[in-house]
């Protein structure tokens, strides 16, 4: 089933979210209807909070122009280790819509999760797979990729999204 997605300013992005049991039966659900709502919207990376769920859950699939579908899904996940090394590039996020900014982040990462199944893992990502797992985590803590860029840029897009806001309002 496709979920709505949240979109900014929504104060339910900025919430922590709680650890689910991985071998609960609504988070498969849940996961599941995640999975498919990132395919159909169409983006990379998909967290809870973004289709109004408080549930540390994710999926990932930065394969997104093959032909196969290769969908990660992470319950629980932490970031264990981060390289020093950090990458400055480009990001937009499902819940801003149309929004882009460059953020520095990790090169290489190293996440443990529970899978769909309950099982611990663990799986290391570099480059975009990285970026991924770092974007998706902090929305599980509240954080949006527009909290790591400099406050001026921060302030312009938010500056830009209010403006979008009100003609949309104007409009309907």
């Amino acid at each position: 089933m496709i979920l709505n997605i949240v979109k900014y300013p929504s104060s339910i992005l900025r919430q922590k979210c709680s650890p689910v049991q991985p071998d609960d039966q609504t988070i498969k659900k849940l996961v599941a209807d995640m999975g498919e709502t990132m395919y159909a919207a169409p983006g990379v990376g998909l967290a809870a909070p973004q289709v109004g769920i408080l549930k540390r859950g994710v999926v990932i699939d930065t394969e997104r122009n093959s032909r196969q579908k290769n969908l990660l899904v992470l319950i629980n996940p932490n970031i264990l280790f981060s390289e020093k090394e950090e990458v400055l590039a480009e990001e937009g996020c499902l819940s801003l819509p149309e929004v882009f900014g460059e953020v520095k982040r990790s090169r290489f990462v190293r996440v443990e999760f529970f899978d769909v199944n309950g099982q611990k893992s663990e799986l290391s990502g570099e480059d975009f797979l990285a970026r991924a797992f770092q974007h998706e985590i902090d929305h599980l803590n509240g954080i949006l990729f527009i909290d790591r860029m400099s406050k001026i840029k921060r302030d312009l897009i938010k500056m830009e999204l209010r403006k979008k806001m009100k003609q949309l309002a104007t409009k309907g």
